[in-house]
């Protein structure tokens, strides 16, 4: 049964929070982990945030008051030990069943998933085995109306032998799985630093993704004028698109963090 927390959290909430623009934006809540919830959550809701990523079950609620969505929840999903593994499937389906079910009983809308590393595993047969692992769990997403985003990471900087590295390969394991509820999480930091061209890619590939996440390159820091890409451009192909899902912000502040944060979100605002 769901939780009184959970219960509450699904029926008993303010409005949601009104979006900033065209694009419902979001916010990694480890990038901000000095800051309590509580806070993080009000001036969020202030400044135009729609939902905070990556918080766990016990912090929804507290989301739900400020009428944000928990927009990507993460649970037991490991980077290096992924869907690329056959062996890994059977816990794998197990652990996002119990995802999936919390998910769904609190209107949480994403579920993350990732490729896992190559460890000597060739790009070819990692499809193939990301494709059997996601199809397994592909209809109790699709009954649930939850959507599980399988993550693009670099492997050149931060996550050294992660398979899901390029965008082409995301694309041809969402062909392979062919459902509405399998989606990949497009990581515009790491796209760019692995293959760059990121506006290109996102329209050619719209339908095959779920979800945003943004970080400025290099370093992985605020949206401002040291990084390479102009995020109010990129901000707006997305929008223009008539893109669904949601924008979160993942960057890593080095300047006070809610200032960048608000920063960011009136530089996305379209």
């Amino acid at each position: 049964m769901m939780t009184t927390g959970l219960a509450l959290a699904a029926t008993e909430t303010r409005a949601s929070a009104a979006p900033a623009g065209r694009l419902k934006q979001s916010a990694a809540r480890w990038c901000y982990s000095k800051i309590s919830i509580d806070d993080l959550c009000r001036q969020g809701a202030e400044m135009g945030l729609s939902g905070i990523d990556l918080v766990e079950p016990e912090d929804w609620p507290t989301l739900r008051r400020y009428g944000l969505v928990p927009a990507m929840t993460q649970g037991k999903a490991s980077i290096p030990n992924g869907f690329n593994r056959k062996e890994n499937h059977d816990r794998l389906e197990k652990e996002l069943q119990e995802r999936i079910k919390l998910a769904a009983e609190a209107k949480a809308p994403n579920v993350i998933a990732f490729s896992g590393n190559r460890r000597g595993l060739s790009d070819e047969e990692g499809k193939d085995n990301c494709i059997i692992g996601l199809r397994r769990v592909k209809k109790m997403a699709e009954d649930a109306g939850v959507t599980i985003c399988l993550e693009l990471l670099n492997s050149k900087v931060d996550h050294k032998d992660y398979q899901c590295d390029h965008s082409a390969w995301g694309v041809e394991v969402m062909k392979g799985v062919d459902s509405p509820r399998v989606k990949l999480l497009y990581d515009i930091y790491h796209m760019q630093i692995m293959e760059g061209d990121v506006l290109r890619t996102i329209r050619q590939n719209i339908q095959y993704i779920g979800h945003f996440h943004t970080g400025g390159v290099p370093g992985r820091h605020e949206l401002d004028d040291t990084q390479e890409l102009q995020w109010r451009t990129v901000a707006k192909a997305i929008a223009d698109l008539d893109f669904q899902g949601y924008f979160a912000h993942e960057f890593v502040p080095a300047k006070d963090p809610i200032t960048s944060l608000r920063q960011a979100v009136e530089l996305c605002t379209v």
